[in-house]
Protein backbone atom coordinates (compact mmCIF):
# COMPACT_ATOMS: atom_id res chain seq x y z
CA UNK A 1 0.00 0.00 0.00
CA UNK A 2 1.55 3.65 -0.98
CA UNK A 3 -0.08 6.71 0.38
CA UNK A 4 0.15 8.18 -3.49
CA UNK A 5 -1.20 11.22 -2.49
CA UNK A 6 1.90 12.09 -0.52
CA UNK A 7 5.24 12.82 -1.95
CA UNK A 8 7.86 10.40 -1.62
CA UNK A 9 9.51 12.07 1.58
CA UNK A 10 5.95 12.90 3.24
CA UNK A 11 4.55 9.43 2.65
CA UNK A 12 7.72 8.13 4.34
CA UNK A 13 7.33 10.15 7.40
CA UNK A 14 3.35 9.08 7.10
CA UNK A 15 4.72 5.59 7.35
CA UNK A 16 6.85 5.97 10.15
CA UNK A 17 4.14 8.18 12.10
CA UNK A 18 1.61 5.36 11.46
CA UNK A 19 4.01 3.37 12.64
CA UNK A 20 4.21 4.72 16.17
CA UNK A 21 0.46 5.67 16.18
CA UNK A 22 -0.61 1.67 16.23
CA UNK A 23 1.41 1.25 19.33
CA UNK A 24 -2.00 0.13 21.30
CA UNK A 25 -3.43 2.16 24.25
CA UNK A 26 -1.85 5.45 23.35
CA UNK A 27 1.66 5.27 23.93
CA UNK A 28 2.87 6.20 20.51
CA UNK A 29 0.62 9.62 20.55
CA UNK A 30 3.56 11.60 21.95
CA UNK A 31 6.41 10.20 19.81
CA UNK A 32 4.09 10.06 17.02
CA UNK A 33 2.97 13.60 16.96
CA UNK A 34 6.48 15.02 17.75
CA UNK A 35 7.64 13.34 14.58
CA UNK A 36 4.56 14.51 12.52
CA UNK A 37 6.26 17.89 13.67
CA UNK A 38 9.48 16.82 13.50
CA UNK A 39 8.82 15.32 9.48
CA UNK A 40 6.73 18.65 8.68
CA UNK A 41 3.41 16.63 8.55
CA UNK A 42 0.52 19.30 9.39
CA UNK A 43 -1.54 18.94 12.19
CA UNK A 44 -4.65 17.47 9.73
CA UNK A 45 -2.23 15.36 8.40
CA UNK A 46 -1.56 13.76 11.72
CA UNK A 47 -5.00 13.25 12.89
CA UNK A 48 -6.14 11.48 9.83
CA UNK A 49 -3.32 9.26 10.22
CA UNK A 50 -4.39 8.72 13.67
CA UNK A 51 -7.93 8.16 12.29
CA UNK A 52 -6.54 5.69 10.23
CA UNK A 53 -4.50 3.87 12.90
CA UNK A 54 -7.99 3.30 14.39
CA UNK A 55 -9.98 2.10 11.50
CA UNK A 56 -6.81 -0.59 11.89
CA UNK A 57 -7.44 -1.42 15.02
CA UNK A 58 -11.35 -1.88 14.08
CA UNK A 59 -10.31 -4.58 11.18
CA UNK A 60 -8.08 -6.23 13.36
CA UNK A 61 -10.07 -6.29 16.53
CA UNK A 62 -13.34 -6.65 15.56
CA UNK A 63 -12.72 -10.90 14.97
CA UNK A 64 -11.32 -11.21 18.29
CA UNK A 65 -14.59 -9.76 19.92
CA UNK A 66 -16.38 -12.27 17.52
CA UNK A 67 -14.23 -15.05 18.47
CA UNK A 68 -14.34 -14.71 22.50
CA UNK A 69 -18.36 -13.86 22.49
CA UNK A 70 -18.82 -16.85 20.46
CA UNK A 71 -16.37 -19.38 22.86
CA UNK A 72 -18.53 -17.51 25.41
CA UNK A 73 -21.38 -19.46 24.39
CA UNK A 74 -19.46 -22.87 24.26
CA UNK A 75 -17.09 -22.61 27.04
CA UNK A 76 -18.08 -21.79 30.54
CA UNK A 77 -14.45 -20.47 31.76
CA UNK A 78 -14.44 -18.11 28.41
CA UNK A 79 -18.09 -17.15 29.49
CA UNK A 80 -17.12 -16.85 33.10
CA UNK A 81 -14.49 -14.14 31.87
CA UNK A 82 -17.09 -12.79 29.68
CA UNK A 83 -19.41 -11.89 32.79
CA UNK A 84 -16.38 -10.60 34.68
CA UNK A 85 -15.21 -8.25 31.61
CA UNK A 86 -18.86 -6.85 31.59
CA UNK A 87 -19.44 -6.12 34.96
CA UNK A 88 -15.47 -3.90 35.08
CA UNK A 89 -17.28 -1.97 31.94
CA UNK A 90 -20.46 -1.23 33.53
CA UNK A 91 -18.65 -0.21 36.88
CA UNK A 92 -16.31 1.72 34.30
CA UNK A 93 -19.13 3.42 32.67
CA UNK A 94 -21.08 4.23 35.75
CA UNK A 95 -18.01 6.20 36.58
CA UNK A 96 -18.98 8.64 33.57
CA UNK A 97 -22.60 9.45 34.62
CA UNK A 98 -25.85 7.01 34.80
CA UNK A 99 -27.45 7.67 31.52
CA UNK A 100 -25.32 4.62 29.93
CA UNK A 101 -26.40 6.05 26.26
CA UNK A 102 -23.54 7.01 23.29
CA UNK A 103 -21.94 9.35 25.01
CA UNK A 104 -21.05 6.98 28.35
CA UNK A 105 -19.60 5.28 26.01
CA UNK A 106 -17.44 8.00 24.37
CA UNK A 107 -16.32 8.41 27.84
CA UNK A 108 -15.44 4.96 28.26
CA UNK A 109 -13.09 5.05 24.81
CA UNK A 110 -11.97 8.42 25.59
CA UNK A 111 -10.86 7.39 29.22
CA UNK A 112 -9.74 3.86 29.18
CA UNK A 113 -9.05 2.68 25.36
CA UNK A 114 -11.10 2.23 22.08
CA UNK A 115 -11.09 -1.48 22.54
CA UNK A 116 -12.84 -1.21 25.12
CA UNK A 117 -15.28 1.56 24.05
CA UNK A 118 -16.08 -0.70 21.12
CA UNK A 119 -16.48 -4.06 23.85
CA UNK A 120 -19.06 -1.33 25.91
CA UNK A 121 -20.46 -0.24 22.84
CA UNK A 122 -20.85 -4.32 21.50
CA UNK A 123 -22.59 -4.77 25.41
CA UNK A 124 -25.18 -1.85 25.24
CA UNK A 125 -26.51 -3.62 21.66
CA UNK A 126 -24.56 -1.12 19.03
CA UNK A 127 -23.18 -3.02 15.66
CA UNK A 128 -19.94 -2.79 13.88
CA UNK A 129 -20.39 0.98 12.61
CA UNK A 130 -21.93 2.21 15.39
CA UNK A 131 -19.85 0.78 17.90
CA UNK A 132 -17.02 1.75 16.09
CA UNK A 133 -17.61 5.22 15.47
CA UNK A 134 -18.48 6.12 19.25
CA UNK A 135 -15.27 4.36 20.21
CA UNK A 136 -13.30 6.16 17.67
CA UNK A 137 -14.95 9.32 18.70
CA UNK A 138 -13.96 8.93 22.32
CA UNK A 139 -9.95 7.56 21.36
CA UNK A 140 -10.40 10.87 18.56
CA UNK A 141 -11.04 13.44 21.87
CA UNK A 142 -8.21 11.50 24.01
CA UNK A 143 -5.75 11.99 20.50
CA UNK A 144 -6.46 15.68 20.27
CA UNK A 145 -6.02 16.26 24.49
CA UNK A 146 -2.74 14.24 24.06
CA UNK A 147 -1.39 16.03 20.84
CA UNK A 148 -2.37 19.34 22.16
CA UNK A 149 -0.46 18.80 25.59
CA UNK A 150 2.27 17.20 24.02
CA UNK A 151 3.25 19.83 21.49
CA UNK A 152 2.82 22.86 24.52
CA UNK A 153 5.40 20.82 27.18
CA UNK A 154 7.37 20.96 24.06
CA UNK A 155 7.25 24.48 23.24
CA UNK A 156 7.48 24.91 27.02
CA UNK A 157 9.79 22.65 27.76
CA UNK A 158 12.22 23.01 24.46
CA UNK A 159 12.73 19.26 24.50
CA UNK A 160 10.69 16.35 22.57
CA UNK A 161 11.84 13.81 24.78
CA UNK A 162 11.30 14.90 28.33
CA UNK A 163 7.42 16.06 27.13
CA UNK A 164 6.91 12.52 25.29
CA UNK A 165 8.00 10.87 28.74
CA UNK A 166 6.11 13.65 31.14
CA UNK A 167 2.89 12.85 28.93
CA UNK A 168 3.35 9.11 29.18
CA UNK A 169 4.10 9.37 32.93
CA UNK A 170 0.96 11.73 33.44
CA UNK A 171 -1.07 8.97 30.96
CA UNK A 172 0.01 6.09 33.48
CA UNK A 173 -0.37 7.75 36.56
CA UNK A 174 -3.36 9.85 36.29
CA UNK A 175 -5.48 7.11 35.95
CA UNK A 176 -4.26 5.35 38.61
CA UNK A 177 -5.07 7.99 40.86
CA UNK A 178 -8.66 8.48 39.65
CA UNK A 179 -9.15 5.21 39.95
CA UNK A 180 -7.92 5.08 43.74
CA UNK A 181 -9.97 8.17 44.47
CA UNK A 182 -12.76 7.08 43.15
CA UNK A 183 -12.29 3.24 45.37
CA UNK A 184 -12.17 5.61 48.52
CA UNK A 185 -15.33 7.22 47.64
CA UNK A 186 -17.18 4.03 46.98
CA UNK A 187 -15.92 2.11 49.83
CA UNK A 188 -18.43 1.61 53.04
Amino acid sequence: MTLAFLPPGRAAAAWAVLTLFVIPIGGGIAPGVLLAKARHLSWYETAFLYFVSDLLLAVVFEPFLHLAAALARRHDRVARAAAAVKASLRRTASLYGKSGGPFTLLLVAFGVDPMSGRTAARLAGHGFVSGWSIAIAGDMLYYAVIAACTLSLRSILGDGTGATLLILVVMIVVPLLLQRRAQKRLAP
